[in-house]
C-alpha cells in the first residue's frame, strides 16, 4: 500500500469531522474519507444543534477544543436557552442553523488543519492482520494503510430507505449505501444488528399560511455555544408552531396497513423518545393533537423542516396528512419523509476508549455505536480521535468519568448497558447533573483539553482570564455584607440571579466583570449545598472505580457468582468494579461476591 497515514477517519458526518479535527490537531497525519466533500457535516435531519442534555454535550465538545460550537455560532439563525424556568443545572442551549452555512464552515475549519487530507471515496473493506487493523480498501481500488481507523459511518451501512412500499438502498436521501463494509466488519469478528430512524417532510416556505400559525422567536439576548465567543450578533429568524388534529389522525389510522412500521416491512427498532407520527397517535390515543414546529433550514432557502411529523407512510398519505394541518392546506412538499434502516455495532463490543475489543486500532464513533443525534456523535468522535492519536503515541487512554461530563455518561452507558434502540442523551441519565451544567463545561474540561494537546493558546488564555475573574468575583462576594448578612446568603434566596445582583450591588456593577464569569459564580453559590453532597457521593463512587478488574479474570471461576452475572461480565469485560456495578442485570450481591473473590486471590487490598 503506497498511501500511508497514521489515522483514517471513515465518514464525514458529525462524529467524523470531530475525530479528524482532533487527530490532526494532535499532530497525526490524518485522512478523512467521505463519499462527497460537499456533504461533510450535513444535517441529514433537523438543521439544529443542542437541546436538552445535547446542548451540554456541545459545550463540552467546545471546551475540549472541538468545532461544533464554533460552527453553530457562525451558522445559527435562531438561538434559545431551553428550561429557563428551571434551575441552571438543566438549562440547555439550542440553535436552529443555516444548514448549508454550517457545512461550509466545518469544511473551511477542516481545510485549515495542516496534517489533514480529505479523500473522496467509499471504503469497502478493512485490512485486518492478526487482530490488528492495517488499513482500508476503497471502492476505487485505492489501498490506504494506517495505524488506526475510526469508523463513523452514520446510517450508511447497508442503509435502506422506506417511503410506503417503496424501498430505496441509500445512506440518506440522494446518497448510496455502503453495502460492502458490513461484511468486512463481520469477517473481522464484529457482530452487527439493525436500527431504524426517520425524518419528516420538508415543505416550501412560500406555500405556508403564516396567519394560522404561532410565531416562536429566538431569545432577545442569544447565548453563544462556544466559550470563544462573547455574543451572537447576526439577525435571528423565527420558527412557527402548529398542530395536528383529529382529521390528521384519522388519515393516518385509516392507512396504517400501508405504513412500513405496521405492515411488517420495517423490522428493526426505532427511537422510542422520538417516535413517528403514526406511532404517536397510537401510543397517545387520548391526545387530540400533537405539536408541529416549522423550522427554516436556512436564512436564504425556502425549505422548511416539519419537526414532529416524522413518518414513512406513502407519498399520497403524506400529502393528505400535511394538508390537514392548520396553515399547511396549500403546502408544497419539497421532500417526502422517509424511514431508514441501517447496520450498527452493538457497543458492548467496544472499550470505553471507543476502540473495538476484537480489532486493535479500530475505533467506532456515532450511529455505528447505536446512538442518535449530531451532538452524541460529535462527543464520541472527539474521544475516538484523541484515543486513536494517543494509542499511536503510546499515551495513556482518555476516558471521561460520569461526574466529569455528559460525554462520559454517554460512553459509560454504551459500553456497560448496550442499546436496544437508538441512544439519546437525557439529563435524567446523568446522576451528577448538578455538577454538569452547560455554563461550567470549560471549568470542568478545558484544563483536560489543554493537557491532552487539543486546546489552543488563544482558548487557554481566554479560559484563564475567565477563571481569574471567577476567583475575583467569589472573593468579593464572600467578603461583602449587607445589614450584617453575607451577600452570598441573600443570593441563595429563590429567584435571585446575576441580574438581581448587579441591580442590588452598585459597586459590583461598576467593576465590569464578564457576565458569563459572574453567572457561573452565582450558579455555584446557589447550588453550593447540593454540589457538596454530590461531590461526597462522587468520592464514594470513585473508590469503586479505583478497584481495577484484571482483563483476564475468568468469571466462570468466581464462586457463588450467578450464571447470568458471569455472562454479562464476560460480555462487557469491565475495567473496574464501578463499571461492573453499572452493567444491566448486575446486582449489589454480585459485586459483593466479586469483591470477596478479588480479596481472597489478593488481587486487591483486603482493607478495600
Amino acid at each position: 500500500m503506497n498511501d500511508k497515514y497514521d489515522i483514517l477517519v471513515v465518514g464525514g458526518g458529525h462524529a467524523g469531522v470531530e475525530a479528524a479535527h482532533a487527530a490532526s490537531r494532535l499532530g497525526l497525519k490524518t485522512a478523512l474519507i467521505t463519499i462527497d466533500e460537499k456533504t461533510i457535516a450535513q444535517m441529514s435531519c433537523n438543521p439544529a444543534i443542542g437541546g436538552l442534555a445535547k446542548g451540554q454535550i456541545v459545550r463540552e465538545v467546545d471546551a475540549l477544543g472541538g468545532i461544533m460550537g464554533l460552527a453553530t455560532d457562525i451558522a445559527g439563525i435562531q438561538f434559545r436557552m431551553l428550561n429557563r424556568s428551571k434551575g441552571p443545572a438543566v438549562w440547555a442551549p439550542r440553535a436552529q442553523a443555516d444548514k448549508q452555512l454550517y457545512q461550509d464552515t466545518i469544511l473551511q475549519i477542516l481545510k485549515q488543519c495542516d496534517s489533514l487530507d480529505i479523500i473522496t471515496d467509499t471504503v469497502d473493506e478493512l485490512f485486518v492482520q492478526d487482530g490488528i487493523v492495517r488499513g482500508v480498501l476503497c471502492a476505487s481500488g485505492r489501498e490506504i494503510s494506517a495505524s488506526a481507523v475510526i469508523l463513523t459511518t452514520g446510517t450508511f451501512l447497508r442503509g435502506l430507505m422506506h417511503v410506503g412500499a417503496d424501498q430505496i438502498p441509500g445512506g440518506r436521501y440522494g446518497e448510496p449505501a455502503a453495502n460492502h463494509l458490513s461484511g468486512s466488519l463481520e469477517k473481522a469478528g464484529l457482530h452487527l444488528e439493525r436500527l431504524k430512524t426517520g425524518t419528516p417532510p420538508r415543505i416550501d416556505s412560500d406555500s405556508i399560511e403564516y396567519d394560522q400559525l404561532k410565531e416562536q422567536p429566538g431569545d432577545d439576548e442569544p447565548v453563544p455555544f462556544s466559550f470563544m465567543n462573547d455574543s451572537i450578533t447576526q439577525e435571528q429568524v423565527s420558527c412557527w408552531i402548529t398542530y395536528t388534529n383529529e382529521t390528521t389522525h384519522e388519515i393516518l389510522r385509516s392507512n396504517l396497513e400501508r405504513a412500513p412500521l405496521y405492515s411488517g416491512q420495517i423490522k428493526s427498532t426505532g427511537p422510542r423518545y422520538c417516535p413517528s407520527i403514526e406511532t404517536k397517535i397510537l401510543r397517545f390515543a387520548d391526545k387530540t393533537r400533537h405539536q408541529v414546529f416549522l423550522e427554516p433550514e436556512g436564512r436564504d432557502t425556502n425549505w422548511v423542516y416539519c419537526n414532529g411529523i416524522s413518518t414513512s407512510v406513502p407519498k399520497d398519505v403524506q400529502e393528505q396528512m400535511v394538508h390537514s394541518i392548520a396553515g399547511l392546506a396549500q403546502a408544497e412538499i419539497l421532500r417526502y419523509a422517509y424511514a431508514i434502516e441501517y447496520d450498527y455495532v452493538p457497543p458492548l463490543q467496544i472499550h470505553a476508549t471507543l476502540e473495538s475489543k476484537k480489532v486493535k486500532g479500530l475505533f467506532l464513533a456515532g450511529q455505528i455505536n447505536g446512538t442518535s443525534g449530531y451532538e452524541e456523535a460529535a462527543g464520541q468522535g472527539l474521544i475516538a480521535g484523541i484515543n486513536a492519536a494517543g494509542m499511536i503515541k503510546g499515551l495513556e487512554p482518555v476516558m471521561l468519568r460520569r461526574d466529569q461530563a455528559y460525554i462520559g455518561v454517554m460512553i459509560d452507558d454504551l459500553v456497560t448497558k448496550g442499546v436496544d434502540e437508538p441512544y439519546r442523551m437525557f439529563t435524567s441519565r446523568a446522576e451528577h447533573r448538578l455538577l454538569l451544567r452547560s455554563d461550567n463545561a470549560d471549568q470542568r474540561l478545558t484544563p483536560l483539553g489543554r493537557e491532552w494537546g487539543l486546546v489552543s493558546d488563544d482558548r487557554w488564555q481566554r479560559f484563564r482570564n475567565k477563571d481569574h475573574q471567577t476567583h475575583q468575583i467569589s472573593e468579593y462576594l464572600n467578603n461583602k455584607t449587607f445589614e450584617g448578612k453575607p451577600l452570598i446568603q441573600l443570593l441563595r434566596q429563590q429567584g435571585r440571579n446575576e441580574d438581581w445582583l448587579l441591580n442590588f450591588d452598585e459597586e459590583l456593577a461598576t467593576r465590569n466583570f464578564d457576565k458569563t464569569a459572574l453567572q457561573q459564580v452565582v450558579n455555584d453559590i446557589r447550588y453550593a449545598g447540593y454540589v457538596e453532597k454530590q461531590k461526597r457521593l462522587v468520592e464514594r463512587f470513585q473508590q469503586a472505580e479505583k478497584i481495577k478488574l484484571p482483563p483476564d479474570l475468568d468469571y466462570h471461576r468466581v464462586p457463588q457468582l450467578r450464571c447470568e452475572a458471569q455472562e454479562k461480565l464476560i460480555a462487557v469485560a469491565p475495567a473496574n468494579l464501578g463499571q461492573a456495578s453499572r452493567i444491566s442485570g448486575i446486582t449489589p450481591a454480585d459485586i459483593t461476591v466479586l469483591m470477596i473473590h478479588l480479596k481472597e486471590r489478593k488481587m486487591i487490598d483486603r482493607k478495600q
